[in-house]
């Protein structure tokens, strides 16, 4: 059995973008999306806990064909997956906070899934995993 190789990668640190006003975004996702959002700085932002996640949570980290088109507008180079403890609730406080909510929605085996582009015209993914059996 080969021992594990050191300099490996143990899971995403952070998520990190650019905003035209980092202030105004930051309030609108503490406002509509639970955030406790801090002053860093020059930057805003907010510290996700791996434990405050459900049990069946997980990153993906995953490289898409340049031409996919599950980002929307070709223009954006990502697309963020937030964890929710409910979809449809998450849904209906991003649109009423101005989001644009597609109305596409997934179900599979590993939960379901919704998308909103947030006010910097940013698409985003919801994931609201199953329950644990």
């Amino acid at each position: 059995m080969t021992a594990a190789k050191k300099g490996r990668v143990l899971g995403v640190g952070g998520i990190f973008f650019r905003s035209a006003d980092p202030a105004r975004l930051g309030d609108w996702y503490a406002e509509h999306l639970g955030f406790t959002v801090e002053s860093w700085g020059d930057t805003r932002g907010t510290s996700f806990v791996p434990t405050d996640l459900p049990p069946a949570a997980f990153t993906v980290w995953s490289a898409f064909a340049a031409d996919t088109e599950y980002f929307g507008d070709r223009r954006q180079a990502y697309m963020i997956n937030l964890v929710v403890d409910d979809l449809d609730a998450a849904l209906a406080n991003v649109k009423a906070g101005g989001a644009t909510v597609l109305e596409e929605r997934e179900e599979h085996d590993f939960g379901r899934f919704g998308w909103f582009e947030d006010p910097d015209g940013n698409r985003v993914e919801l994931w609201e995993p199953p329950e644990p059996e």
